[in-house]
């Protein structure tokens, strides 16, 4: 059919096309096919383009994968090339409250993109086209797992914004829970209690300078601080909104409340 749709256009229309693989499939149009041409023909006209269209579209599929305990992704990837992403994404925390939905095109983020905490609440609205953030949620002090730390004296006259990961104080700040696990096997010390705080370091840049991690685990007598490598993140991890001093950027803090789960990961508090 593709073939046929190709003589068809070319002999009927005296058109010339090009197909451009980075944006799937481009017309450059010589002159017009209106002038002259029967009904019958521009009916075929029309109905060929349509076929040539679905000739070149890429065929994606939907995929899905646990992202961290209790959080699984489904979207869509290109059948003939599965590590990029391109469609609609959904991340669900246990299979059925959205905590990040969004889409994809050709591996990258595009459009407006929606983030909810685990309860299925609103958190941040950001558009990556735009690259503007366009909803933040209030976040109050008793019930937040986060807390801001400056290395500034801060007056009472001058205004201060926090640090922001886009994605949200849910979704956004997943990948630096999954990428710590305790070093020893809980079930061999009778899966004791354990909380774990991480603090990760925001450059006036907005990029992540370091990430560590210091457990408790009170009935052993564990007491441990561990910095990692910022390598353990993709580069949209590493990505923040800078902490500002009266409008200018400035070097901060993210401390992260969290407890060790019996696997030894961590979950938010």
């Amino acid at each position: 059919i593709c073939v046929f749709v190709v003589t068809s256009l070319i002999n009927l229309n005296g058109r010339l096309f090009n197909y451009n693989p980075e944006t799937n499939f481009e017309f450059n149009i010589t002159y017009s096919i209106l002038p002259g041409m029967p009904l019958k023909k521009i009916s075929l006209t029309i109905f060929c383009f349509f076929c040539i269209v679905n000739c070149f579209a890429q065929e994606t599929i939907e995929k899905k994968e646990k992202l961290i305990n209790h959080i699984t992704e489904k979207f869509q990837v290109f059948k003939d090339n599965e590590q990029v992403k391109n469609g609609s994404y959904e991340a669900l925390y246990r299979r059925k409250t959205p905590i990040a939905t969004g889409q994809y095109t050709k591996g990258k983020k595009t459009g407006e993109w929606r983030f909810n905490d685990s309860s299925g609440k609103l958190m941040q609205i950001y558009n990556y086209d735009t690259d503007s953030l366009k909803y933040e949620a209030k976040e109050y002090s008793n019930s937040s797992d986060l807390w801001y730390v400056v290395d500034k004296d801060i007056t009472s006259t001058d205004k201060v914004t926090k640090p922001i990961k886009v994605g949200g104080r849910y979704y956004g700040y997943l990948p630096y829970l999954g990428a710590y696990q305790v070093p020893f096997n809980l079930y061999e010390y009778g899966s004791p209690e354990c909380v774990a705080v991480i603090e990760l370091l925001i450059s006036p840049l907005g990029r992540l300078a370091n990430y560590k991690v210091h457990t408790v685990c009170s009935l052993i007598e564990y007491d441990q601080t561990i910095n990692m490598s910022t390598a353990l993140f993709k580069e949209e991890d590493k990505k923040f909104i800078p902490a500002t001093l009266n409008g200018q950027p400035i070097l901060s803090r993210i401390i992260i409340k969290c407890r060790v789960n019996r696997s030894g990961g961590l979950d938010f508090f």
